[in-house]
């Protein structure tokens, strides 16, 4: 009898311990999977739109309210008055200017066409701006007061999340308030 006691022992523990692998491996399965389902929903929800554009494709609208008038825009992708990120053209004549200012998220701008002039700074100084030709990029943070100047019409990519929001260092410099 003393023998049966130490096998069945050694007998019911392995069986705990293989019981207790399998429902191990199996709540890791289900874990995966669930984590799985979830990410293909999060992609399904936030995943960009295929699209190819030409530039003859771009449909050029009228400037968000928040610019100064004069320049078109033209959407690439996303909506810059939703949450999210969008893609961005805007096309000015020489001379247009938009005084100093910051958006609440990051901008990055590439120059497409023409001479795009920006300075940083509270205070519209055309010493203080550079001149951006066609490639040239700026990346702006979140809250840094900018200004820009259109040197020869131009055409400018903007990237950045929406909603998009502009908010004018001197609020008479807005345009919105102008009526």
């Amino acid at each position: 009898m003393p023998l049966t006691r130490p096998f069945e022992a050694r007998f019911v523990g392995r069986y705990r311990t293989k019981s207790m692998k399998r429902i191990f491996i199996l709540l890791s399965v289900v874990l995966a999977a669930m984590a799985f389902v979830f990410a293909i929903e999060q992609g399904q929800t936030t995943a960009p739109e295929h699209k190819i554009l030409n530039p003859s494709d771009l449909q050029w609208g009228e400037i968000p309210p928040g610019l100064p008038p004069g320049a078109k825009m033209a959407v690439l992708s996303g909506d810059p008055a939703k949450p999210g990120p969008f893609t961005a053209r805007m096309q000015a004549p020489s001379g247009y200017i938009i005084r100093p200012h910051t958006h609440p998220t990051v901008e990055r701008l590439t120059v497409i066409s023409g001479t795009f002039r920006v300075g940083m700074g509270d205070k519209f100084d055309e010493v203080a701006m550079r001149d951006l030709g066609p490639g040239g990029y700026v990346v702006l943070p979140a809250g840094m007061k900018h200004f820009a100047k259109i040197k020869t019409d131009a055409i400018v990519q903007i990237d950045s999340e929406g909603p998009f929001q502009i908010n004018y260092a001197n609020p008479s410099d807005d345009p919105r308030n102008t009526k």
